[in-house]
């Protein structure tokens, strides 16, 4: 049965807390899209096909021409961050896109000027905001909802939605004041630093009912207390960490391995980059929630508990090294140590030269259209089929995380096919030869 999703009727706007390297990528690159110089690579809701029905139908549409998104067209960009620069200036010290595609979009880029941003600094040690908001976290909260709302008005805009570009905040985990929406609240009236900047972008958001996605590894969403307000006003979150660069890597060549069941005795991975994430990711304590964040992924997808003799001593080692030269062309190094036949030794070398903000762009632009897609659908609460995006997948509590990619996919697809009352796929195809059988 197909689902009633209400149609992607009027503007959309996408704010975003951090107009830095990745954000400004999104951007320029949409407009680059609008006027007909570049093509939106990399992005399923764009590019990607799905298939509908029998391989004999072939019924293969664009994901976007099958279900109701918003069109490029219709979205209108705006954010905060704690720089003042416009979006063309903020692209420009980025220096991720060359400068002749700046300018052939250059107007549309001026014309976004950050929103001042919630920030404390001890979330983010390495950076310095000089456009930022005063005032108790609860005062803050509501200085956002005002920008929402404003932004709403001020650029007709039927519908919102929120993604998080903004940088890593220092890892802590969730404590009591997280637990409950009105502990939350509570807390956020006195003013406990114990709630993130991040967080309070979220709890803005979702007071208003507008969707949230978090492109960082952060709690952010991650927590009881919102949790529970995204399904009080029925809207849909998703976390947590844009899957880029190495764990992109992981989450294609661990499958292959496991589904050979070839054995993994260590795996060690390496980065440097030069950007701002890296600048943040230079102190220790922010580099902690990263770490976290991509350290789940092998086990999730070896299960070592149930694969003890292939996986239950493998050694996982991660690091980041700021390298300004670098700027955001982030380079990885990974060294696998796998077994084989008899136990036999073997290894695998990668070296991924990556353009960090160019792999994150259309991530940001999928999970803004999809995440508006599950609002309109009357989906609240976590999004666990935006995971393909996701370093560190948000989940339902006590249920382990998938972070097998092309699970991952499937589930995102069978999502799709679900909302739109098509059959799920199984790839089982046994009902093809059955079906030969009878016609012989």
């Amino acid at each position: 049965m197909k689902t009633n999703i209400q149609p992607a009727q009027g503007k959309l706007g996408i704010l975003i807390p951090g107009l830095g390297a990745v954000a400004t990528t999104l951007i320029a690159g949409v407009a680059a899209v609008r006027k007909g110089i570049s093509q939106p690579i990399g992005s399923l809701t764009q590019m990607g096909t799905i298939r509908l029905g029998k391989r004999t139908e072939n019924r293969i549409p664009k994901i976007k021409d099958f279900v109701p998104l918003a069109d490029l067209n219709d979205i209108v960009f705006g954010g905060w961050d704690v720089y003042s620069d416009n979006v063309f200036e903020a692209a420009t010290h980025a220096k991720v896109l060359e400068a002749g595609l700046l300018h052939s979009v250059k107007d549309e880029l001026e014309a976004i000027v950050p929103m001042k941003a919630a920030f404390d600094q001890n979330y983010a040690k390495n950076l310095t905001g000089t456009h930022v908001k005063t005032g108790t976290r609860l005062e803050l909260a509501q200085q956002v909802m005002e920008d929402i709302e404003n932004f709403k008005a001020t650029h007709d805009l039927d519908r919102v939605v929120i993604v998080w570009c903004g940088s890593t905040e220092i890892y802590y985990e969730a404590s009591e004041i997280h637990s409950t929406l009105a502990k939350f609240e509570e807390a956020l009236a006195n003013d406990d630093k114990l709630i993130a900047p991040s967080m309070i972008y979220a709890y803005a958001a979702l007071k208003l009912g507008v969707p949230f996605a978090n492109g960082a590894p952060n709690l952010t969403v991650d927590i009881p207390a919102l949790v529970e307000l995204s399904k009080l006003n029925e809207t849909p979150i998703a976390g947590k960490d844009f899957k880029t660069g190495q764990t992109l890597m992981k989450t294609i060549l661990a499958p292959g391995l496991a589904a050979r069941s070839l054995g993994v005795a260590g795996w060690f991975s390496t980065n440097i980059l030069g950007n701002r994430d890296g600048l943040v990711l230079d102190d220790p304590d922010n580099f902690k929630t990263k770490e976290v964040s991509k350290l789940g992924v092998l086990e999730d997808i070896f299960r070592p508990d149930a694969n003890p003799e292939l996986y239950g001593d493998i050694f996982h080692k991660i690091r980041i090294n700021y390298y300004p030269p670098h700027g955001d062309n982030k380079e990885s190094w990974d060294n696998i140590d796998i077994f084989g036949w008899l136990g036999y030794k073997m290894q695998i070398k990668i070296n991924f030269l990556c353009r960090d903000s160019i792999l994150a762009a259309p991530i940001a632009l999928d999970l803004a259209l999809f995440i508006d897609l599950a609002k309109r659908a009357g989906m609240s609460g976590i999004q666990e089929w935006l995971s393909f995006y996701l370093k560190s997948p948000q989940t339902a509590p006590g249920l382990p995380a998938e972070n097998d990619i092309f699970k991952q996919l499937m589930k995102l697809q069978n999502t799709l096919r679900h909302m739109m009352g098509e059959d799920l796929i199984t790839h089982l195809g046994l009902d093809y030869y059955q079906e030969l059988v009878d016609t012989l």
